[in-house]
């Protein structure tokens, strides 16, 4: 499991230092691990607090939610309970980040190592910077980097790609959970509270989502370029008829 300072698990659950904390005090949040004087979370803290903070926005009182959480800690319906907090604290991705130093990243990368550059990369959410190192959390997504600089791209063509292509999944990712969110739990009603019957199907439902959601977008990605290449590859051949005429 990736580890987060109380700042960075704030700002990727949405909400702020204060309210981790206060959440914390009152039980809702389990206690962070302890290394020396820095508390650090996990997945399973960010999931938790991810659902606290959906709770809240669909009008569920901490009141509200401190009760389920406290039959959750009693042991009723556990066994329900346990699997859904497991399947929404399971990573979407099977990539393990990758850590690399400063200095390699300089060593590697050269001027596009600038401090304006880092805080574009850091603000796309694809790394963070601990200290001397980066961590990445997609190393596929540097190595796809990595070969487009090689393939001659120029530095600020592959970091607005890979803005604008994080941009496109994050629109994705919006519309199956609003989906999920508008059709599935919103007709309940905004006092439903899922019963041991319930939560059981929201897990399941939570399981299919992830190979759902990555399977249908491959397979549109492959229809798209299925469309496209074609044309791309039309133009290439008129490149290169038009050069061999000159």
């Amino acid at each position: 499991m990736a580890e987060y300072r109380v700042g960075e698990l704030a700002n990727l659950a949405g909400t702020s230092v204060r309210n981790v904390r206060a959440y914390q005090d009152r039980g809702l949040l389990p206690a962070p691990t302890r290394r020396g004087r820095v508390a650090m979370y996990d997945d399973a803290h960010l999931a938790r607090l991810r659902l606290i903070v959906q709770l809240l926005e669909r009008g569920y009182t901490l009141a509200q939610i401190e009760e389920m959480i406290e039959t959750w800690q009693q042991g009723r319906d556990l066994g329900d309970l346990m699997g859904l907090e497991d399947a929404l604290s399971q990573p979407w991705s099977e990539e393990t980040p990758e850590r690399i130093t400063v200095t390699q990243a300089r060593k590697e990368f050269g001027r596009l190592i600038t401090p304006a550059n880092v805080k574009r990369v850091l603000a796309m959410g694809v790394a963070t910077r601990r200290g001397a190192h980066f961590e990445v959390f997609s190393p596929q997504l540097l190595q796809a980097g990595r070969e487009l600089l090689a393939a001659g791209v120029p530095p600020e063509q592959v970091l607005g790609l890979a803005e604008t292509l994080i941009e496109h999944t994050d629109a994705i990712a919006t519309l199956f959970l609003d989906t999920i969110r508008n059709d599935v739990v919103g007709p309940r009603g905004a006092d439903w509270v899922p019963d041991a019957t319930e939560i059981s199907d929201l897990t399941e439902l939570v399981k299919r989502l992830r190979p759902l959601a990555q399977s249908a977008v491959t397979a549109s990605l492959a229809l798209s370029m299925s469309r496209a290449f074609p044309e791309f590859l039309e133009e290439l051949a008129q490149h290169l008829r038009e050069h061999q005429e000159s």
